[in-house]
């Protein structure tokens, strides 16, 4: 059985427009989205139209993700990298200048000693993306 672990983006009431950034950077589907005035949970008035939970997809790219409760806020931290194993030389130039428009360049892309093309870059919601294109 093939196990795949799920990323899940905390945000500080940026969840939505983080889901659209995402939407138009990977330009995937957005399978659903639950707001905190929807959901059938005791949360505060000012929240309601905050994301309680949102799903994204494009093809094997699968991420959830919502805003947080008041007084719980996330912090952001390098602690957790997305790693995209990309299938062309094109699909890892366009994601790096879709991130690195908006992102924050860690690494440029580059060559690397094993064989791959790379980047690193940090989104405008401080989550870090490492771009990786093995060549054939």
């Amino acid at each position: 059985m093939k196990h795949q672990a799920t990323p899940y983006f905390s945000f500080d009431g940026q969840a939505r427009n983080a889901l659209e950034y995402y939407k138009e950077v990977f330009e995937g589907e957005v399978l659903g989205v639950q707001t905190f005035g929807e959901a059938d949970f005791p949360s505060p008035p000012e929240i309601a139209d905050h994301i309680m939970h949102a799903q994204f997809k494009k093809r094997e790219l699968f991420f959830m993700m919502s805003d947080s409760f008041p007084g719980q806020a996330p912090t952001a931290g390098n602690q957790v990298s997305l790693v995209l194993e990309l299938e062309s030389e094109e699909d890892i130039n366009m994601y790096y200048e879709r991130l690195s428009e908006k992102g924050t360049v860690i690494m440029e892309l580059q060559d690397t000693f094993w064989g791959a093309i790379y980047a690193k870059v940090k989104d405008p919601y401080g989550i870090n993306w490492d771009l990786n294109f093995t060549k054939p």
